[in-house]
């Protein structure tokens, strides 16, 4: 696969030009070794995946990092998180030297423990997902963002296969104490069931024999390691009683796909879950163009006990909202667009707030590829593409 520009590549020249040091965090194998060792082609790397660096550094810590070249990537961190004080202690007898140190973690709760603690004011955190449709016309609902996986599409099961039980072996087992990796494989292809629904951790619990608690931690896990995507409802109260209950989707489309057993596109287009594995693709991209831009993640979804549903809800500036209808139809119809303009009702006749709201209704045009349309007064149709670019 030809040499792709990741969206976040100007975002970490900007951190390396203001920071001593950049971190990036991310799941497994989204590509953050490769962007930073093309970001400073001339640092050098370390891996702290590897025992005998692990083994060297822990002998002799100032020893190890005396020998370090700056700039420096060290990779996976995690699995040494000491490693923050003594870097700490080097940045501070030089703040100015920018850009001297590139840390990597594949665990973002753990590592941001100890950027609160250790590097606060001298390190930049930035985070590096799966590659977006953004980035490679490559990226699709089948195969998702994975790097490898775009590189060689016709390996994607064999690949994927082999991602699960790394991630079971490494990253499951260093931040947790998770005995039974059968049962939390089990755990991944159930909640693949419920991507794109609202989280009912008793739902989960009740099949695999678990506690509720215990379903809570293991989500936790997967939240922290980047491969669930936690989608909070809509906060602000339009004198409707709310649900208050998170949605899950699966990050990575591709991931999804294989935990539900999908393999082809004739096969995607049969399962009962095209529409939940759409909505989740187009909230991944929104969650990638947020996080690549260096801003903070703000998706929401509006769902009140009376069933009025929107899928998305993005603020914006000045208070305006964009709100969001994920269809993976490649037939729009007007009467789609009603939940978007009911919500966008109510927000007009909430009392004090006057705001400016953008409807979006994104669906998956035929071959044909028709424009976008005007479904309702102020609601446009738009093919996900070009929603997307």
């Amino acid at each position: 696969m030809r040499h792709v520009r990741r969206e976040l590549e100007s975002q970490i020249r900007k951190a390396v030009r203001g920071f001593p040091a950049v971190i990036v965090t991310g799941p497994r194998r989204a590509g953050k070794t490769w962007l930073l060792k093309h970001c400073l082609p001339g640092a050098s790397y370390h891996l702290f995946e590897d025992p005998d660096v692990v083994a060297r550094f822990r002998n002799d810590p100032q020893g190890f990092l005396d020998g370090v070249r700056l700039p420096a990537i060290l990779d996976e961190i995690q699995n040494v998180p000491e490693v923050f004080n003594y870097v700490r202690s080097r940045i501070d007898r030089a703040p100015r030297r920018t850009g001297q140190w590139l840390l990597t973690g594949s665990q973002e709760t753990g590592l941001m423990r100890n950027v609160t603690e250790s590097m606060a004011g001298r390190a930049a955190v930035l985070q590096l997902l799966p590659m977006s449709a953004r980035e490679s016309a490559r990226v699709g609902l089948l195969r998702g963002g994975f790097p490898e996986v775009l590189a060689r599409p016709g390996a994607a099961r064999v690949w994927f296969s082999s991602y699960l039980q790394t991630y079971l072996e490494r990253d499951v087992r260093a931040i947790s104490a998770v005995q039974d990796l059968v049962a939390f494989r089990r755990f991944l292809s159930l909640l693949a069931t419920r991507h794109g629904r609202m989280l009912n951790k008793s739902d989960l619990a009740a099949p695999l024999g678990m506690s509720v608690p215990g379903i809570g931690n293991w989500l936790d896990i997967l939240e922290a390691t980047g491969q669930i995507l936690v989608v909070p409802p809509w906060f602000e109260n339009l004198g409707k009683r709310l649900i208050k209950s998170p949605k899950i989707y699966i990050v990575d489309s591709g991931l999804a796909c294989h935990l539900l057993g999908i393999e082809t596109d004739a096969e995607l287009e049969k399962s009962p879950f095209l529409g939940a594995l759409f909505e989740g693709f187009i909230a991944s991209e929104i969650v990638k163009s947020q996080v690549n831009a260096g801003r903070r993640r703000e998706l929401y979804y509006f769902r009140d006990q009376q069933g009025l549903e929107v899928d998305f809800v993005i603020p914006g500036k000045s208070g305006a909202v964009r709100l969001i209808e994920a269809k993976a139809s490649r037939t729009v119809t007007p009467d789609m667009a009603a939940p978007l303009t009911r919500l966008a009702a109510a927000f007009a006749k909430h009392p004090g707030v006057r705001r400016d709201v953008e409807m979006r209704l994104v669906y998956r045009p035929p071959r044909w590829r028709e424009a976008s349309r005007a479904l309702a007064p102020g609601a446009q149709a738009v093919p996900w593409q070009e929603f997307l670019a």
